[in-house]
């Protein structure tokens, strides 16, 4: 943490690069200006030819922060157990009111004027680089979520479909299947209809034909058994019809 008259918040308070042999390796600092004053910074480190510090110096204004990155060469041997004897030295100052960044210079840092120099030391840490993702387990996601499927055909050889082929195939399969339920349903309402119509003509023809036979009946004064037995015979004519018509019907409504 820092201390109470410290001029600037470094974060973080250490340099951490994710070493690798001959890679060249960079990490950032964050300088915070937490006071009301225009503060100048200036960075050092014990092995200048080895880091690259873009800006070295600068100005941070009151209330704000800034970026500061590190940059190491690249390496061809590794130090000895991973560990690194480098240091960084970040000092700040109170600079005057309103100066811009281009106009720090080294006497702001001259101790000998009894300026009040802050300093904070920050050490180097090398770390082990992100690993890749397995080759393996990629190779398993990838047959879990590919878009491919794989149809065989008649002779052994196998054709990779998209995702997006096998799907247009079944809305295609889908689309016909409901064209032909579509024709089939016409069909059958067409055939309804007509066994319907001929009901309908059918007892009205048996209904003219009773009206017919009862007034050509009561014409002709004939007796009450003549009466009775014509009654009799249109009467099973007139079920024998019903019947008909009822074995149509029931034949073009069942589905």
């Amino acid at each position: 943490m820092p201390g109470e008259r410290e001029l600037l918040s470094i974060q973080p308070g250490e340099l951490k690069f994710p070493f690798e042999l001959k890679k060249q390796i960079s990490c950032s600092l964050r300088l915070v200006n937490a006071t009301n004053n225009y503060v100048a910074f200036k960075v050092k480190t014990t092995s200048p030819k080895k880091y690259c510090v873009r800006p070295n110096t600068g100005l941070v204004l009151p209330q704000s922060s800034s970026d500061v990155t590190v940059t190491m060469q690249a390496q061809k041997e590794a130090p000895p157990d991973m560990q690194c004897k480098d240091k960084f030295l970040v000092q700040s100052v109170i600079a005057p009111s309103g100066i811009a960044a281009k106009e720090v210079s080294q006497e702001l840092f001259n101790k000998d004027t009894g300026k009040d120099i802050h300093e904070a030391k920050l050490r180097v840490l090398y770390v082990a680089p992100p690993q890749p993702p397995s080759p393996v387990a990629e190779s398993a996601e990838e047959g879990l979520s590919s878009p491919k499927s794989i149809l065989a055909t008649d002779n052994g050889d196998r054709h990779f479909l998209s995702a997006h082929d096998t799907n247009s195939k079944d809305v295609n399969e889908l689309k016909a299947k409901n064209t032909e339920l579509r024709a089939s349903l016409t069909t059958v309402t067409a055939e309804r209809n007509s066994a319907l119509e001929l009901s309908q003509r059918l007892q009205q023809e048996l209904t003219n034909m009773v009206a017919s036979a009862e007034k050509r009946n009561a014409g002709k004064g004939s007796s009450q058994v003549s009466k009775s037995q014509q009654s009799q015979g249109f009467s099973f004519l007139f079920v024998f019809i019903v019947g008909i018509l009822g074995i149509l019907v029931g034949y073009f409504m069942s589905p």
